[in-house]
């Protein structure tokens, strides 16, 4: 039987999805009313949109079920994806690991024989999402948003490129860590209990979104070859003319590297992050501003997002279950929009007795639909925060970043359907 904190919960959830598409108008009341400028812009940070319904949810259970029921609810929740997403945001986000895959963007480039830009764009928007399966999708995702603000946004490239971008980015990240069994959010929610190992993903579903990848990418290299030719990089901090030293270089990837081995054991992974800490400050002359406040926004809303996901089972199951197979991949492709791709995979991982075409179409469904929305996927707010402040209002509208989706969501699609 449904619970009344049940229906409380779906009711706070519903409004927090509005509350995302809202974000932009929040924005311009900011702007427009100078004393609550501080309020509206507040209510206007997407990664706050969860934290702030989360909040209502626990003071709701609090007085309904009593305090000790809220604090018993929280800390019986898993918060290691939100920890896990902060520690590696930061890490890849430092100077050292930005120079190293910079420089190796920059040489695959010169190998090709287009405009440096061009082959700089297709490397950012193709291969770094494909190196996500190997470093994780948060980490992929933080390199590629955090070169793509320096080398493209800053030059104040046009609306449509600029949303073109994000989305063929939030998808090609999403379906680009299938290749292995740990990278990828919705597939680790599920590979231990289906005993699907590395090997197995890549011949099952890898390759397919390897090619629809290397596909979106081209694409949106073909059609915005012109305004991409143009765009001027702008000088800034990056450009600083002391080069790292190789063994700080080193000593970063091997923090990455442990960071990611160690990822669903935080109290290892937050160990590792300090020392990273410690030797950022130490090094400070070889670093650019760590950052924190992203990384701590990002893993604010994905938090957020935990808490009140946790209490959707009532519904999400069960319609899961009455899927069909044949139906379910799109019936996961609409519920990944609205919910979390890894919240949809586990919660399908609890349903006993499936065949092994309900388990395919699930975790397909689900990662061909982590580009449509911000909350679609745990790594879209990182690239979210990150390059907000080059579009217009600062804020990236719902609307456009869903449309400019469809696209590359009907490759996946495509993809995975007819491969």
């Amino acid at each position: 039987m449904t619970q009344p904190i049940e229906l409380i919960a779906t009711a706070l959830f519903a409004l927090a999805i509005l509350h995302t598409f809202l974000t932009s108008q929040f924005e311009r009341l900011a702007h427009r009313d100078s004393a609550h400028s501080g309020l509206w812009h507040f209510f206007g940070e997407v990664e706050v949109v969860f934290g702030i319904w989360a909040g209502l949810l626990l003071l709701s259970m609090g007085a309904l079920q009593g305090g000790d029921a809220a604090v018993n609810y929280l800390e019986g929740l898993n918060f290691t994806e939100p920890m896990f997403v902060f520690a590696i945001m930061v890490i890849a986000a430092s100077r050292p690991i930005l120079d190293l895959c910079a420089a190796a963007v920059r040489l695959f480039a010169r190998i090709l024989p287009v405009h440096e830009n061009l082959g700089i764009f297709f490397a950012l928007m193709g291969l770094v999402p494909l190196l996500g399966s190997l470093i994780t999708e948060p980490a992929a995702m933080t390199l590629a948003a955090l070169m793509l603000r320096d080398r493209f946004y800053k030059s104040g490239i046009p609306d449509r490129l600029a949303y073109a971008t994000l989305g063929v980015l939030f998808v090609n990240i999403s379906i680009g860590g299938t290749m292995t069994s740990f990278a990828a959010p919705p597939v680790l929610m599920v590979a231990g209990a289906w005993q699907w190992d590395s090997s197995f993903m890549f011949n099952t579903f890898g390759w397919k979104a390897a090619l629809a990848v290397l596909v979106n990418a081209l694409a949106l290299t073909v059609w915005f070859r012109k305004a991409l030719t143009l765009t001027v990089p702008v000088a800034g901090a990056s450009d600083d003319a002391r080069r790292v030293p190789w063994l700080l270089t080193l000593l970063h990837l091997l923090m990455l590297a442990g960071v990611v081995f160690y990822a669903h054991h935080p109290v290892v992974f937050m160990a590792i992050f300090l020392l990273f800490l410690g030797l950022a400050d130490a090094y400070a002359q070889f670093h650019q501003r760590i950052i924190l406040r992203e990384g701590l926004l990002v893993a604010f809303f994905l938090a957020g997002l935990v808490v009140l996901g946790a209490l959707q089972r009532w519904w999400l199951q069960p319609v899961l279950s009455d899927m069909p197979d044949a139906a379910l991949f799109f019936g996961a492709l609409g519920l990944t929009a609205v919910t979390d791709n890894a919240a949809l995979t586990y919660l399908g991982s609890l349903v006993e007795g499936v065949s092994d075409g309900f388990k395919y179409a699930l975790v397909a469904g689900a990662v061909t639909g982590g580009g449509l929305t911000v909350i679609a996927n745990a790594p879209n707010p990182a690239a979210f925060a990150i390059l907000k402040e080059h579009f217009r209002d600062k804020t990236i509208s719902p609307v456009g970043l869903f449309l400019a989706a469809l696209l590359p969501t009907l490759v996946a699609t495509l993809a995975f359907l007819l491969l």
